[in-house]
C-alpha cells in the first residue's frame, strides 16, 4: 500500500513538474528551435535596485528576489475598484503555481503613507474572509518611501502616482509583470505574434496565459546550455 502511494505521488509530481517542460521541448523540436519568452525593454534593462519592507516588517530587496522568477503588481489596500480583483487573481496564480520552486509574488503599494505593514496584515485578513487565499510564504506586500516606489514603478514600465481624479486618489497600472531570475521583464506573445509586455491583472484569460508563460520560462531555465 505504501509503495503504491509513493508511486502515485511520484507520478503526480512528474506530470506537474517535468512533463510540461518535456512537451514544450518536443513541440518546439528541441534545442535549436526552443522558443524563449521575449525580453521586454532590451537585454540591458533590469528592475531598479530597491529596499522596502513587507507585511512582517522584514526588508525585501533585489537580493531577496534574485534567483527566483516572480510576478509583480502595484496596488493599494483602500482601492475601491480593481485592486481586490487583482489580489484575487494573484492568489489564483499562486495557487496554480504552488508546486513549482523558486517563484515569488510581489505587490507594491502606491499609497505607502497609509499602507503600513500593519495595514497589510489587516488587508490580507479582509481578503481571506472573502475566500481569497493568500500564502505569505512566497508573497510579499511591500511599502516604503513614496518617491522610491514611484521611481521603481518606472523600471517595471508601470504607472504609480497620486491622482486626485482617479478612484481612491491614486493612479496605478492594472498589469502583472513577469520577472526572470536575472531581474529582466519577460513576456509571451499574443495570437498575432505581438509581444504582450505585461498581463492584465483583471483579466482571467490573461491570468491563464501568465500561468502558461511562467511554465515556459521555467522550461527555458531547464534547457541545455551551449558550451
Amino acid at each position: 500500500m505504501q509503495n503504491s502511494k509513493n508511486s502515485t505521488i511520484i507520478t503526480i509530481l512528474f506530470l506537474l513538474l517535468i512533463f510540461p517542460s518535456l512537451v514544450y521541448f518536443y513541440v518546439t523540436r528541441g534545442y535549436n528551435n526552443f522558443i524563449n519568452l521575449e525580453i521586454v525593454g532590451g537585454e540591458n534593462h533590469k528592475i531598479d535596485n530597491f529596499s522596502l519592507v513587507n507585511q512582517n516588517n522584514q526588508i525585501v530587496n533585489n537580493d531577496s528576489l534574485r534567483g527566483n522568477i516572480y510576478v509583480a503588481n502595484f496596488f493599494f489596500t483602500n482601492c475601491p475598484n480593481i485592486c481586490p480583483v487583482m489580489t484575487k487573481n494573484m492568489s489564483y496564480l499562486q495557487s496554480n503555481l504552488k508546486v513549482y520552486p523558486n517563484i515569488k509574488f510581489v505587490s507594491y503599494t502606491v499609497d505607502p503613507v497609509n499602507d503600513t505593514p500593519e495595514r497589510f496584515l489587516e488587508y490580507i485578513e479582509e481578503m481571506r474572509r472573502k475566500n481569497v487565499n493568500i500564502d505569505l510564504k512566497n508573497w510579499d506586500f511591500l511599502t516604503g518611501e513614496k518617491d522610491d516606489i514611484y521611481k521603481l514603478a518606472m523600471s517595471y514600465f508601470a504607472n504609480a502616482k497620486e491622482d486626485s481624479i482617479a478612484p481612491g486618489g491614486f493612479l496605478h497600472s492594472e498589469y502583472f509583470i513577469l520577472i526572470d531570475k536575472e531581474g529582466q521583464i519577460r513576456s509571451g506573445k499574443d495570437k498575432f505574434d505581438n509581444t504582450i509586455g505585461a498581463y492584465d491583472g483583471t483579466n482571467e484569460i490573461h491570468m491563464k496565459n501568465l500561468v502558461d508563460d511562467v511554465k515556459v520560462l521555467m522550461a527555458e531555465y531547464k534547457k541545455p546550455k551551449k558550451d
